[in-house]
């Protein structure tokens, strides 16, 4: 019944902007239906939000209307600024590296001012030394510790094993946010660690940027390998010795940039937990320590 919903309420928004940009153009469905070859009783039911609309369709009208086809599938947000389109259209420019680092800079750039947060969030993958140095940092300065991970298994009522079995990866990610979400809001200061993929969901890091100082808890691929086996767990890294170093090596090659988009780095690799602890606790210190 969601998914329904949800599907519903997209096929609105796409019927709403199909007809917004329509009526800028002062093309009449009749106009519209002759450039595309697509019947007018199609075009009522699309900008109703009553049609499946393929790819296909969405071309034509794009091409019709003299757009890019992603300016209809995107949504537009009400009132945004002229600006806007131009600044998209730079960023689409840049390769993703540069995508990436504009993102980066633009946030630092535009936080500066904000109240400091006294949450900190670590992030990387596993075997870097998050849950060691968080629970330590914690100790240090008297906050909570929280696993996203720990509160997902609470607000489910069963392990990550079952959750991904009989949710799958959209129920996970929805949990994941909701976590997210309650450990904000009911924790003023804490030291959180969250899970090593929640990075790839943009929404959901995207809260967890906004709301912590986020530090990447680094380590070579060695390093991280090592580790994990010692934990006795390679999820998801598949197979023996060379295939799981690439498949470990692919993961990280693969969510390095959006590791990279956090606050501070710290590379934990050849060096003990304590000498670990007090850089992390100086990155951290005019957060937890206020």
């Amino acid at each position: 019944m969601g998914d329904q919903a949800e599907f519903a309420a997209m096929a609105k928004r796409l019927g709403d902007r199909v007809k917004g940009f329509r009526a800028r153009r002062g093309m009449s469905r009749r106009d519209l239906s002759l450039h595309t070859g697509i019947s007018e009783r199609y075009l009522a039911q699309l900008e109703s939000g009553q049609a499946n609309v393929s790819y296909n369709i969405l071309w034509l009208l794009a091409q019709a209307m003299g757009l890019p086809i992603a300016e209809l599938i995107e949504a537009e947000a009400e009132g945004h600024h002229p600006d806007l389109p131009l600044a998209r259209k730079l960023l689409e420019s840049l390769s993703p590296e540069q995508q990436s680092e504009a993102y980066v800079l633009l946030r630092q750039t535009f936080k500066r001012g904000i109240k400091l947060s006294r949450r900190v969030a670590l992030v990387g993958l596993r075997g870097a030394g998050k849950t060691t140095l968080g629970k330590r940092l914690a100790e240090r300065y008297g906050v909570p510790f929280v696993r996203v991970t720990s509160v997902i298994e609470q607000i489910a009522g069963m392990d990550m094993t079952e959750i991904l079995l009989s949710m799958g990866q959209k129920g996970y990610r929805k949990l994941e946010f909701s976590a997210l979400e309650t450990s904000i809001a009911s924790q003023p200061s804490m030291v959180l660690e969250s899970g090593g993929s929640l990075v790839s969901e943009p929404h959901t890091y995207d809260l967890l940027l906004q709301s912590c100082f986020t530090v990447w808890i680094q380590a070579s691929p060695e390093e991280h390998m090592r580790r994990v086996m010692s934990q006795g767990d390679l999820r998801p890294i598949e197979g023996q010795g060379h295939a799981a170093m690439e498949d470990l090596r692919s993961i990280l090659e693969a969510r390095s940039h959006l590791y990279g988009r956090a606050d501070a780095t710290l590379d934990t690799s050849a060096r003990s937990v304590d000498d670990s602890l007090e850089e992390l606790s100086r990155l951290c210190a005019s957060h937890l320590g206020l």
